[in-house]
């Protein structure tokens, strides 16, 4: 059972010296200077603060400086205690899972932090009826608090992925006053154990956050404020980080990347990512996700051999060539090939083949070209993604309208089964299961395009149960095989996560996970902000 608390280690492949993994900022003996204000430009607007149902990678971002975790991942992705003291103790044949917590905590509120707030937080992941959490909780049967400092979980049958669940939102633990204060509106006005705490939120313009007096370490803690402010535009986030208006940048364009590296005072982070770019068919969300799947009166979603021509008719390679100047990779499997978990069967790609596609629409019996409108996001980088699949699959038979939405919008629309076709990303977990089982598990949370598959659901829930990690890598190459049979969900590319920062800072990270951690951020002394 050494699985449920172990270190997923994140294998870098080998890269030219200008893509080399670079995770945090480093002081390199500076003082650092206490107090100031940080902005952060961020791309994009996040979903509401509340880790039970939040869906968003920017929401990630926000949440890391106010709502710790049982546990984090490191720099090496490791699994680390943040919350909680050490990994969980591990009996009864790997049903019973014990957490031990930290003692003397508060949250921003001045509410204890103890295993009963432990137990709150994690029983309202499983319950709420609109939890996105629950399918990363796995099987669980009780959660006891032990006493103030030890919580324990208790499973039917093993659940290995759980140590990975707590180490994202699975793993925030919220206030049980601000739940019984604000019950389902906690995200309007989120408290929990953090370095800082909620201030306002102004929507689609900025989250403002400040220190927390009453965190465990606030001596490590060296900014007064952080400002989110949403900049959906890479190029104006660029200018603002250039004239100094930001001091940080996520998703930094690769059409800018070059620009700012050359910029005297702007350093770059920069890390693979575990998560994946994809497109998904509406081939069952007539209800809405996490309802059973219905059915969708459309050729695309009636006939598998439709959306394998569709990807046979994608040059992955010439999409992430010319779109993204190569600094991205292709990608056609949620498993990464940089993690342990990988196997010849999740690295399978199927080929560019467009000739082969346009056979295969023409055993389907349909009339080419195949009319669809694929919704994406209104930003510059995707727009151009876009427009490069468009002309990619017009060679497999395929005629694509593009919609562009607002980011919001969009995972609305994903939610709700409002669309034919989309693209949409996942910022990637440590453990597969954080990958696939919600987004392929029949009525899963994340499960968008409304698939359902019984053998996948089986060998998803196997996997889950299985404590050999060669046995789940083998098992999820079994998933791979059969999804990419069916395509409910075509993967696309993995992005760097490129994250760009003014020189007067450090402290700031980017691990694997995608998300960019400013807690211990301070400006170097004699810098000004």
């Amino acid at each position: 059972m050494l699985l449920l608390g172990a270190c997923y280690p994140v294998q870098p492949r080998a890269a030219s010296p200008d893509r080399e993994d670079v995770t945090t900022v480093s002081a390199e003996g500076d003082q650092v200077r206490e107090g100031g204000d940080l902005v952060m430009g961020l791309s994009a607007d996040p979903d509401v603060l509340d880790p039970t149902t939040s869906s968003s990678l920017y929401t990630r971002y926000v949440m890391s400086s106010i709502c710790e975790k049982l546990y984090d991942i490191d720099a090496e992705g490791s699994i680390v205690p943040q919350l909680a003291t050490d990994l969980p103790e591990i009996e009864d044949q790997g049903r019973t899972v014990r957490i031990p917590l930290r003692d003397g905590v508060e949250f921003a509120d001045g509410t204890p932090f103890d295993a009963e707030a432990v137990r709150r937080s994690l029983e309202r992941h499983l319950t709420q009826e609109d939890s996105a959490r629950a399918a990363e909780m796995g099987p669980i049967e009780d959660i006891e608090a032990v006493d103030d400092s030890t919580v324990e979980l208790h499973y039917e049958t093993p659940f290995s992925p759980i140590t990975a669940s707590l180490a994202d939102r699975a793993g925030m633990i919220m206030s049980p006053k601000a739940l019984d204060d604000l019950g389902d509106d906690f995200g309007n006005n989120p408290v929990c154990v953090g370095p800082f705490k909620f201030v306002e939120r102004v929507p689609a313009t900025s989250i403002v956050v400040e220190k927390d007096p009453r965190y465990y370490a606030a001596d490590e803690v060296h900014l007064d404020t952080i400002t989110y402010r949403i900049m959906t535009d890479a190029n104006i986030r660029a200018a603002n980080l250039q004239s100094g208006d930001v001091q940080v940048v996520d998703s930094v364009s690769p059409t800018t990347i070059d620009t700012l590296r050359r910029e005297p005072g702007i350093g770059l982070l920069q890390t693979g990512s575990l998560g994946y770019q994809a497109i998904t068919f509406n081939v069952g969300n007539t209800d809405g996700v996490g309802e059973p799947p219905g059915k969708v009166d459309s050729p695309m979603a009636g006939d598998p051999r439709l959306r394998q021509a569709f990807e046979l008719s994608l040059d992955r390679e010439a999409l992430v060539n010319s779109v993204f100047s190569n600094w991205f990779e292709p990608a056609c499997s949620p498993i990464s090939p940089d993690t342990e978990f990988a196997t010849e069967a999740s690295n399978a790609c199927p080929p560019y083949d467009p000739k082969k596609s346009r056979a295969l629409l023409e055993r389907a019996g349909v009339h080419t070209p195949v009319k669809l409108t694929m919704k994406v996001t209104n930003t510059p980088d995707t727009l151009r993604l876009a427009q490069a699949i468009q002309g990619s699959v017009s060679a497999g038979g395929f005629d694509v309208e593009i919609e562009p939405v607002e980011y919001t919008t969009l995972l609305d629309n994903q939610s709700n089964g409002d669309f034919q076709v989309l693209q949409l990303g996942w910022s990637g977990r440590i453990d597969p299961h954080g990958n696939m089982y919600a987004f392929l598990a029949t009525g899963q949370s994340s499960n968008y395009s409304g698939y359902s598959n019984e053998e996948v659901d089986d060998l998803l829930t196997e996997a889950a149960e299985q404590v050999d990690m060669d046995q789940r890598a083998r098992t999820y190459g079994e998933v791979v095989t059969q999804v990419q049979k069916d395509d409910p969900l075509i993967y696309l590319y993995r992005q760097r996560n490129l994250t760009a920062y003014s020189d007067d800072l450090t402290g700031v990270s980017t691990f694997a996970d995608g998300v960019v951690r400013l807690s211990r951020a301070g400006f170097v002394e004699g810098d000004q902000d």
